[in-house]
């Protein structure tokens, strides 16, 4: 009571902000006549203005004014559109570091460019994050016109690009590219052995376009980069054929919490199938040795109970595809983990691909964290205003629109099956065609959005083929004669490549179009059409002159027309047929229509069929409303209604949000850990000699060694001299004569350490004279940049496995958090000292050996685990040499051949322990190696 009438009296936190930042937006119109008076080119010089006014000591703050009012004027010379002041705030939020939220269609890409402009004066770089390549090459391109004309380079990260096109584009003042290549980027960055092979070049300002849809919904699915490990597909196709047999009491099915289990009764059953398929053959199900079989058996059932085609993955081109839950779109090249894809695969009959193992992972959180400031723009980010705040310490500010919201938006209609939903969704259709009322119906998969076409169909209506030239004229020509043309469109993940010019056309007159979540689209739903879509579709063929311009002229004006009768029409009409698990996807799909300020209207038709009513107890509404008489066809609708699934949507994110927060706690751990490898790996590379730290490793091996054999304080009776003669060999490669020192008088372990510390020292330095010094620098670095690299990718499996188990703990009142924080800890520090060990062992045995090149190439396999470009893949080899070399201090040395001792470049081409010459081979020729690279980007790489 009190919260509101304050709220009345003095304006709410929202509004308080907004209110400050009027006095800016004043200051720019203020400038605005001074700006029209500049040439282009004066205009452009006042890039070289601020960034003279930077370096001389005034800060970003102060420039805000004066480069907002130089971007609006770009932009109205550039791209003919003028930002409204509404935007100018959207862009001080940005610009703050906090998260405007701005209805659809308000123009958050034109947004962006005012805080992207002024950060960019810095000279750091800008990253502008999109949902998808197609917005972020649109973008850049679109975008990149005001940039250009103030003079900053714009680039565009997309898949397929090179190493050396990745560089150019992060060099860039602004950098457009989704989330998923900016953290790919970071990872593999990390995963580089020279500076100069990374592509990015910090991460000082990023702006995430659709924050809600990148920081939230995709926050639970970490970022990996994996290699194949055993092919086990045998066994995933043996399991698939023996789950069929499976009765439904052999399971328990959680729909809610999304687990499945096998019941006492059904591990019995399952049992008894794997014995008669020769799967199981030794012992029960459930001892140490069939682990392995369990854990194929409850990925195989929850493929099979768990996850649906067409909704949660489809089958593309003989291979399984995940699809976005929150945006319907297909994720090809994202793979669920610990064998659940292989179980999808082995299910719907396609090739097993092999699991793989984690060679670098991050999760979208940590990786947004390392930026200096983070900002981002939505249409719905207030329902999870708490998380943002919490996890990001981002603040969402809700920018008002341009012009005042018309859109109706109607109470729910609820039936009783989903059969009646059907017929209720298909007569509203109908009576909404009959008036040219175009129409976006949302649905929460591809299965739901092909039943309400099947339905369409049989009610006399045809689906557009998109593959056809004239696809749309027969709708333009409806339109024309203000008639039904009983033409509508899908937009699934089935046709994603063409969503941008289905959606674009969904305003015009009598158009129904069918999608899934329509989560981060990209292309506003424009009243009687896309002008734009429509000219680059219809005038392609026609060369520039006045033939094309008066063609133009005539498609602008019938797109005006059309916009006139869908206004006249009652605006887009949104249909829901289900309720999303979360408010915000339900008002992404509502916020569609009524764009800058045309009317609009929504209403969602529900079952009690619906998974969201289903799983949170429809049961008792059902026979509630049996009980009150509620026939076939008729709904029930009410304001209450509205509010109960309301509720039972903020249940179900909170449930999200602590799963995410959950999952961050424990990546949190694995993140300082991240960090300070990742920190040390770049320290290694930017030295140009790493002497110092390997003399560190190896008095550190050293002093091991003596605490390991020699008791503190203990006499020479009671030393392990043979253990330490054996520990020395395979540690250091040499052989002191420790039993003679151990039997002089006075001798105690500090003088057997320096003795043994001066014989490894000598002997390293006698390997470092006879092979070069610039050699063994280089060397050094490699070898324990790959030690450190194979080590921190063992450690990584060890807290995967231990993340999964740490959760039992809790039964014995102990937190697992807190003792998955206690042994990340002590694995780490193992870590440590199995570098420092595995180091010193293989720099102990390398020798490089001279040799003149072979007449001929052989083509040798890059290692299965290497993902970016080695200067030696021999490297690799010489790693696991010495690995052994630990286990059998009797194994031989490693050679490194090279042709020319004067030039580490000539090694780094030629090394390989006898391997082919690559001396010779083109930068621009396919590499030797076999990798399918190029050989600039291969072992040529840093040549």
């Amino acid at each position: 009571m009190l919260g509101s009438i304050a709220k009345k009296i003095f304006g709410s936190a929202n509004d308080r902000r907004l209110k400050g930042y009027r006095p800016k937006v004043a200051a720019i119109n203020a400038l605005e006549p001074e700006m029209l008076k500049l040439t282009d080119s004066e205009l452009a010089a006042r890039t070289v203005m601020f960034r003279e006014e930077l370096a001389a000591g005034k800060t970003l703050d102060q420039l805000l004014v004066p480069a907002f009012a130089t971007v609006r004027e770009a932009a109205r010379r550039a791209l003919g559109q003028r930002h409204f002041d509404v935007q100018l705030i959207g862009g001080m939020v940005l610009h703050e570091g906090g998260i405007s939220e701005m209805r659809t269609g308000e123009g958050k890409t034109l947004v962006a460019t005012l805080a992207t402009y002024l950060n960019a004066l810095a000279g750091k770089g800008v990253h502008v994050v999109t949902v998808n390549d197609y917005l972020a090459r649109r973008d850049a391109e679109w975008m990149g016109a005001i940039y250009h004309f103030l003079g900053l380079t714009t680039g565009a990260i997309l898949h397929g690009l090179d190493d050396d096109e990745r560089r150019r584009a992060y060099a860039a003042d602004v950098t457009y590219g989704t989330n998923n290549e900016f953290g790919f980027d970071y990872l593999r960055d990390n995963m580089k052995y020279e500076l100069g092979q990374m592509v990015q070049r910090g991460h000082s300002y990023a702006i995430v376009d659709e924050v809600d849809s990148i920081l939230i919904d995709e926050a639970r699915t970490p970022l990996i980069i994996s290699g194949p490990s055993d092919d086990k597909s045998d066994l995933y196709n043996a399991i698939d054929k023996v789950l069929p047999g499976l009765v439904r009491e052999d399971y328990d099915l959680d729909e809610k919490q999304r687990t499945t289990n096998l019941t006492e009764a059904g591990n019995e059953h399952m049992e008894e199938l794997l014995r008669e398929a020769g799967i199981l053959t030794e012992g029960a199900l459930y001892e140490a040795a069939n682990v392995t079989i369990v854990h194929h058996v409850n990925q195989a059932l929850r493929a099979h109970k768990l996850f649906q085609r067409d909704k949660d993955y489809i089958v593309r081109k003989g291979e399984v595809v995940i699809i976005d839950e929150f945006t319907g779109r297909m994720m090809p090249g994202r793979r669920y983990s610990e064998g659940l894809h292989q179980a999808l695969e082995a299910k719907e009959h396609v090739q097993v691909q092999p699991e793989n193992v984690t060679l670098a992972s991050i999760t979208f959180q940590n990786y947004f964290r390392l930026y200096g400031k983070l900002a981002g723009m939505t249409g719905t980010a207030l329902t999870e205003a708490d998380e943002f705040a919490e996890i990001y310490k981002l603040e969402v500010v809700e920018v008002p629109t341009n012009r005042p919201v018309r859109r109706l938006d109607e109470d729910d209609e609820v039936y009783r099956t989903s059969e009646e939903k059907l017929r209720a969704i298909t007569r509203e259709i109908e009576a909404a065609n009959a008036k040219m009322q175009p129409m976006l119906v949302g649905t929460t998969s591809i299965e739901k959005s092909e039943q309400l076409a099947e339905a369409m169909k049989k009610h006399g209506y045809k689906q557009i083929d998109f593959d056809e030239p004239q696809a749309l004229q027969k709708l333009y020509a409806a339109a024309r004669a203000q008639k039904q043309s009983k033409l509508f469109a899908v937009l699934n993940a089935r046709f994603h490549e063409k969503e941008a010019y289905i959606i674009a056309e969904a305003g015009v007159p009598g158009a129904i179009t069918i999608a899934t979540n329509m989560a981060g689209r990209g292309t506003d739903i424009q009243l009687g059409g896309n002008v734009e879509m429509r000219v680059a579709q219809e005038c392609a063929a026609v060369p520039e002159g006045p033939e094309r311009e008066e063609r133009e002229a005539e498609i602008r004006a019938e797109v005006e027309r059309f916009r006139t009768q869908a206004i006249e029409a009652g605006g887009l009409y949104i249909i829901g047929t289900e309720r999303h698990e979360s408010r915000r996807i339900d008002n992404q799909l509502r916020g569609r229509a009524g764009r800058q300020g045309d009317p609009g209207r929504s209403k969602f038709f529900l079952s009690l069929k619906d998974d969201l009513m289903r799983i949170f107890g429809s049961e008792r509404m059902e026979s509630m409303l049996v009980k009150l008489g509620l026939k076939e066809d008729e709904a029930i609708v009410h304001p209450w209604i509205n509010k109960a699934l309301e509720k039972a949507q903020q249940k179900v994110e909170a449930r999200n949000f602590d799963m995410r927060k959950n999952i961050l706690k424990y990546d949190n751990v694995m993140n300082d850990q991240r960090k300070v490898v990742f920190e040390q790996r770049r320290e290694m590379m930017a030295q140009d000699s790493l002497e110092g730290m390997i003399h560190d490793m190896r008095q550190g091996v050293v002093d091991d060694l003596i605490t390991k054999h020699i008791p503190r304080d203990s006499y020479p009776e009671a030393w392990d001299i043979e253990g330490l003669t054996l520990s020395v060999k395979a540690e250091l490669n040499i052989a002191p004569p420790l039993a003679e020192w151990a039997k002089e008088e006075g001798i105690d372990e500090e003088h057997m350490q320096e003795r043994l510390q001066t014989a490894a020292d000598e002997a390293y330095a006698a390997r470092v004279e006879r092979n070069g010094a610039d050699v063994m620098r280089y060397v050094e670095k490699q070898v324990i940049l790959q030690a450190l690299d194979h080590l921190w990718r063992e450690h990584l499996v060890t807290l995967d496995h231990l993340r999964q188990v740490v959760g039992w703990r809790g039964m014995a009142q102990r937190d697992p958090l807190n003792e998955y924080k206690s042994e990340a800890f002590e694995l780490f520090n193992v870590l440590i000292t199995h570098l420092r060990e595995l180091t010193t062992s293989q720099l102990s045995r390398v020798e490089v050996a001279f040799e003149p090149p072979p007449s001929s190439i052989e083509a040798t396999q890059v290692p299965a685990f290497d993902q970016s470009p080695r200067p030696d893949g021999a490297l690799t080899a010489a790693f696991a040499a010495a690995s052994s070399a630990r286990a059998a201090p009797q194994s031989q040395e490693h050679v490194f051949s090279a042709s020319d001792a004067s030039s580490v470049d000539t090694l780094i081409r030629e090394a390989g322990g006898g391997a082919a010459s690559l001396a010779k081979v083109g930068r621009n020729q396919p590499c030797p190696c076999g990798s399918g690279r190029k050989y600039k980007h291969c072992h040529g790489a840093i040549a």
